[in-house]
């Protein structure tokens, strides 16, 4: 089925603003990170960084299960036997793009 496209510039746009939030994130980690290398940076920032990084390598596995052979077909199964196990692996970003009460700013 295919989105028609109202739909699915909502959703690239819905992408577009998580992505530029992310960067954003992900400057604050590092900047955590670095903070903490010169004892300045507090253990909620360091909770905070350590939960972002969570998050990037919840992206970079989903990233590397799709361009393997067969992904069509595995991505679905990882995904369920992840949750049969009480294990998540879909990163925040994403679960926000499928969210009907998210609206734009």
């Amino acid at each position: 089925m295919f989105l028609n496209s109202k739909k699915a510039q909502l959703y690239l746009q819905r992408l577009k603003e998580s992505f530029l939030e992310e960067n954003e994130v992900n400057k604050r980690m590092l900047d955590t990170y670095i903070n903490y290398l010169e004892g300045a940076a507090t253990e909620e920032e360091i909770e905070q960084a350590n939960t972002q990084l969570k998050e990037n390598l919840k992206s970079l596995g989903l990233g590397i299960l799709t361009v393997l052979p067969f992904s069509p077909i595995s991505i679905p199964y990882i995904v369920k036997k992840a949750k049969e196990y009480d294990i998540d692996i879909i990163p925040n970003w994403y679960k926000a793009l499928s969210r009907d009460d998210d609206s734009l700013k």
